[in-house]
């Protein structure tokens, strides 16, 4: 899951700037804890990427999160493109972001994803940086074009990136191949556009293929009545496409298949740290 408010649309004009959240109305705590009784409803642990910004303002959230079971990594502070900042501007957002949840958890974070699965060909400090600020995975990396970039790989499953100390598991972006085309069925718009018999036949490929599935949602996907940004009517269909099924979905997908935390996994697949 990816811990940020219905303002935290990425790439519109209309998306209010850091300064302007504060003075915004939240749906944030009352979607997530939703999300949260449906896992534990089901039984089951989630990844939790929090953003800086919303676990420094609802540390109760971050704190409830964790208490229930959950895995709490990092989503960043500011909520800003990876490839609109330097490296050093992504450092100590990344920096800053671990450090404030840290406090919060009272444990070390070892996790990260970018706003918007930004890290593209154009952004080659990425993994150093994220390895200076002191996290062991990252989930960033939609190997396949997209709105926001993307970076085109033929690494779909888990693998190791060598550091100039130490390294890095990066956990991409599930795609599977449909004629021929790489396309993600596991989550965003994704999850809410695609009809579930689809979504699960491609999840038992992606299984099939020996490689864990990655799904994702936001807190604002299961709340049809948030408030909406002004813009154009592609990004409007995308944004806001059948946010009346999302739960639904979220709930069909817990029951059909087993999950694990992306930590869980790393502690479970010692041989990913080592690059094998």
């Amino acid at each position: 899951m990816d811990v940020e408010d219905w303002f935290h649309i990425l790439d519109v004009q209309s998306t209010p700037e850091l300064s302007e959240w504060e003075s915004l109305p939240s749906h944030v705590e009352k979607n997530f804890r939703r999300l949260l009784d449906l896992f534990s409803e089901k039984k089951v642990s989630a990844s939790c990427f929090f953003l800086g910004w919303i676990a420094e303002k609802y540390p109760d959230l971050v704190k409830e999160a964790s208490d229930r079971g959950h895995e709490i990594a990092s989503h960043g502070y500011s909520h800003k493109l990876v490839y609109q900042m330097t490296a050093e501007e992504f450092f100590n957002d990344a920096v800053k972001s671990r450090h404030i949840i840290e406090n919060i958890v009272g444990r070390p974070v070892s996790g990260y994803r970018s706003a918007g699965f930004s890290t593209t060909v154009s952004t080659p400090w990425f993994f150093e940086k994220l390895i200076e600020a002191g996290y062991q995975y990252d989930s960033s990396v939609f190997p396949a074009p997209r709105g926001h970039g993307g970076l085109k790989t033929n690494d779909f499953a888990p693998y190791f990136v060598k550091g100039n100390e130490r390294g890095i598991i990066e956990f991409p972006i599930t795609v599977t191949k449909l004629f021929g085309k790489p396309l993600c069925f596991f989550g965003g718009g994704y999850l809410r556009l695609f009809p579930y018999f689809l979504i699960r036949n491609m999840t038992l490929k992606v299984l099939s293929e020996g490689r864990p599935a990655v799904f994702y949602v936001h807190p604002r996907e299961i709340d049809p009545a948030h408030p909406r940004l002004p813009m154009n009517i592609i990004r409007r269909f995308k944004s806001y496409v059948n946010l009346s099924t999302t739960k639904g979905k979220i709930s069909q997908i817990l029951d059909d298949f087993e999950f694990a935390t992306f930590e869980s996994f790393v502690n479970d697949h010692p041989e990913l740290t080592q690059g094998e």
